[in-house]
Parts: structure tokens; C-alpha cells; sequence
């Protein structure tokens, strides 16, 4: 196959493709312990993500079965939600669960371990549904058997059944360590006020649970070896000091097929060195541009108050991190730091990106549309006034790694002009826990704790 003709691995499913690439192996049934057949097609949700869908079926038994599993990487963080449930419309709100997601309940002490499940789409009043349907297997044969245990089972199932009718309001927790995991916002694009997202580093067992080891754990570190390691990380990072721009191979973040990513080190003024990246997929078109820092984390948060009034406060240079938070408190709007990710922009460019995202969101579709629909289009209408210079905010950027940078346009650059604000912050335990400073031990480290 040519260049050219080169297409993603991961396509959209559409019925009038000539070629859906379904992959077949001959696979073992668990049945009747007969050979049956497996299919594998590499395909695309739109608005989530690249997912493979399996189904198995053998034709001596007539046994099918069917699986969705995630077709792309695990998130580099960990996420936990925690949603207080109100109302009836927090039953309606779509849910994201992978095969590591566990829920919790706190107010019944119920808990359903990740990995007991298997990954789906669905909603809050389906976590309960589906808890409940499990609950009633075999209750017909245990009532006869173990009536104790039936009764104490019974009773608790209407406790869940309760949880519907929402007469008290209650918690459902949810934590998945591969951060494919996701609770729609209805009040979107405003900031939500029931439910609450945290990002949290897993930890070595957690990474082994996903199949996640370090070089150094599958095959050790001679000492040979090392220096071989230290003395090519130290020509890697002469040579992303000089002109050269660099190349490596990747896969591209949207399909997964073969791509290059470019590579260059270069200063900002009067801030600090940073690592721009730039990756384009020839087979689906995907472009991502990306900014890092060069350096560590600040001793000191740092927090951005940007005025645009007018055109011309479109034009100031920002260079914002991974780590930073954007908020617009006259929209009441807020959106976390890796849902733009890092990048360097200017006001339009953060506005636009972020009118993009809101777009393409994925609450916005499936089994409940509408929740957040019209707020969203009044929202998108305002944002609209802003870039055209018809509407005044104020851009408050948050970075607690003090790694995100605002230019001054006056002509003392140690002085912020009149439409900026600059506050530098001492972190919170949170804050410090979210950027894994308070697991760092940097003295001591090799002694036994």
C-alpha cells in the first residue's frame, strides 16, 4: 500500500465502508471447548475515543459473546469523582466506566471493585440498576436455601431502589487508575456543582495492575548499562540545546498509526526554557502541538489575572502549562489544566481552543442529550461577544507548578502593565498531593523506611 494510500488504524464505523479491516482469529471456546472465531474491529466513538470491539462466536455450540475494550493508551494520571447526587437529573447523567473503575457508595458502605465489571456507557441510575440486577441472581434458590441471607439481600436491595427516588441526597464515588473514567457535567460549560474531579499519581502496584512496569523492574540495571544511559540522555540533551530540531518515532494520539513528532528546545524571554513538540499523522491528518517546560516544578503557584477589554489585548504572548487551570469569572466558566493541555497562545487562541473543546464535548451526546445543550449554545454565543471584542473578561489562569508565563506589555517587564495581575502563591497539601510533591523524598531516599 502506498503513502498515499495510507488510512488510520483506528477508522470511523461507517455502514458504507467497502473495507472495515475486521480481523479473525480462530480462538478456543470456553463452552464446549470447541474452536469458534473472534472478530477484532479497530473503530472510533465519536466524541471519546478509539475502542476495540471483539465478538466471539463458535458454531458447534451456537455461544456468543461480545466485549468493547479501550483502543487507546492509559491516561498518565489516575482520576477519582465524587458526585452528590440531589436530584432526579443527577440520575440522568452519562457515566464512563472502564474495566478499572471502581463505585462507592458511602451512605450503604457498597462498594464494587474495579475489574468486577466489565467497561460500559451508562448512567448514574444504571450503576444502581445493574448493582440491583446483580443482587437479585439466584435470589429464588437462596430463599430456599439460606432464607437469612436472601432476607438481609432483600433488604438491602430496596435500600438501593430507595437511592432512586432521591428523597435524601447521597454520594456515588467513582476511582479508576487507568483514567478512562467520566461523569457529565449538566450545568457544562459552568463549573459543576455537585461533582468534583481529582487527578492522583498511581502508585508502583497500580502500575503493575495495568501492565505498567520501569525498564529497570523487567530486565535490572547493570552498571555498565547505566552509564551507556547517562551518557546518551546527556547527548540527547546537548543536542535539544543546539539549532537542531529533533525527530522520533510515535504513534499518533487519534489513530495510532506510525507517525514523527518534531522536537525543539528554545528560550522565552525573560522566563525560562521550554520543549515545543509538533506531530502530524499522514494517514488521518492529525495535528497536536504542544508545549512543556524545560525545567521542575516553582517553589511558588503561580496565578494570572489577564483584562481583555479590546482587540488589541488579543495580541499578549502566553505560554500556558499542562499544570494550569483557565477560568472566565464573568462567564462562570472554568476548565481544568489538561483539557487544553500545554500550549503557547494568546487570549484569542486559549478562547478558541477552548470554544472548540466545548463543541466536541462528549457529555453532549448519547443516552440523556439536552441536559447542558442550550446552556452550552448561550455560553458559546458570549464567547463568540468576546472574541469580537464585544464582551470585557477577565482570564484568570491557575498554575500551582508555576510553570505557565504572561507577557507584560509595559515597558518595564519586571512591572505587570495595567491589564495584568500577577500573584505568586505558597501551594496546598492538594495541590502539592495532585503534582506528587508530597511522596518525593530527596534525602534519605536510599535509606530503609
Amino acid at each position: 500500500m502506498s503513502t498515499s494510500e495510507t488510512k488510520p488504524v483506528f477508522r470511523d464505523l461507517a455502514g458504507d465502508d467497502p473495507e472495515p479491516e475486521v480481523t479473525e482469529i480462530e480462538s478456543f471456546c470456553m463452552n464446549c471447548h470447541a474452536n469458534g472465531m473472534t472478530r477484532l474491529l479497530l473503530t472510533r466513538i465519536p466524541y471519546y475515543k478509539n475502542v476495540v470491539i471483539m465478538s466471539f462466536s463458535c458454531e458447534a455450540c451456537g455461544y456468543e459473546n461480545n466485549e468493547i475494550q479501550p483502543g487507546g493508551a492509559f491516561a498518565e494520571l489516575g482520576v477519582r469523582w465524587k458526585l452528590r447526587v440531589e436530584c432526579l437529573m443527577d440520575l440522568n447523567r452519562q457515566v464512563v466506566k472502564s474495566d478499572y473503575t471502581g463505585v462507592r457508595i458511602p451512605e450503604l458502605d457498597f462498594e464494587i471493585p474495579a475489574q468486577s465489571q466489565k467497561g460500559e456507557v451508562t448512567t448514574v441510575e444504571g450503576i444502581i440498576a445493574r448493582a440491583i440486577s446483580g443482587l437479585q441472581q439466584d435470589q429464588v434458590a437462596r430463599r430456599q436455601e439460606h432464607p437469612d441471607d436472601a432476607a438481609t439481600i432483600d433488604a438491602f436491595i430496596t435500600r438501593l431502589q430507595d437511592l432512586k427516588t432521591v428523597t435524601t441526597p447521597w454520594t456515588l464515588e467513582l476511582e479508576d487508575i487507568s483514567g478512562n473514567c467520566f461523569v457529565e457535567n449538566p450545568e457544562a460549560p459552568a463549573k459543576d456543582p455537585r461533582c468534583e474531579r481529582t487527578d492522583f499519581t498511581r502508585s508502583k502496584e497500580q502500575n503493575h495492575t495495568l501492565g505498567i512496569f520501569q525498564q529497570e523492574e523487567i530486565h535490572g540495571i547493570t552498571n555498565g548499562l547505566a552509564q551507556s544511559k547517562i551518557e546518551a540522555e546527556a547527548d540527547f540533551y546537548e543536542k535539544m540545546a543546539s539549532e537542531e530540531v529533533m525527530q522520533f518515532k510515535t504513534n499518533c494520539p487519534d489513530c495510532n498509526a506510525p507517525a514523527e513528532t518534531n522536537m525543539k528546545l528554545t528560550s522565552i524571554p525573560h522566563f525560562k526554557q521550554v520543549v515545543i513538540m509538533a506531530t502530524v499523522c499522514d494517514a488521518c491528518g492529525h495535528r497536536t502541538n504542544e508545549v512543556k517546560s524545560g525545567g521542575g516544578i516553582e517553589e511558588k503557584g503561580v496565578k494570572f489575572e489577564v483584562r481583555v477589554a479590546s482587540r488589541d489585548d488579543f495580541s499578549r504572548d502566553i505560554l500556558k502549562s499542562e499544570t494550569c487551570s483557565m477560568s472566565i469569572p464573568e462567564l462562570d466558566f472554568e476548565v481544568g489544566g489538561r483539557a487544553l493541555g500545554g500550549r503557547f497562545s494568546t487570549p484569542e487562541g486559549l478562547l478558541q481552543a477552548a470554544a472548540q473543546q466545548l463543541r466536541e464535548a462528549p457529555g453532549l451526546m448519547g443516552d440523556a442529550p439536552g441536559l447542558a445543550q442550550d446552556k452550552l449554545s448561550g455560553f458559546l454565543d458570549k464567547l463568540e461577544e468576546v472574541l469580537e471584542g464585544k464582551r470585557a473578561i477577565t482570564l484568570v489562569l491557575d498554575d500551582p507548578a508555576g510553570n505557565s508565563y504572561v507577557q507584560c506589555l509595559s515597558d518595564d517587564p519586571q512591572l505587570p502593565d495595567d491589564g495584568l495581575k500577577v500573584t505568586h502563591y505558597e501551594r496546598s497539601y492538594e495541590q502539592n498531593d495532585e503534582l506528587g510533591l508530597n511522596d518525593m523524598k530527596t534525602e534519605g531516599y536510599d535509606e530503609e523506611t
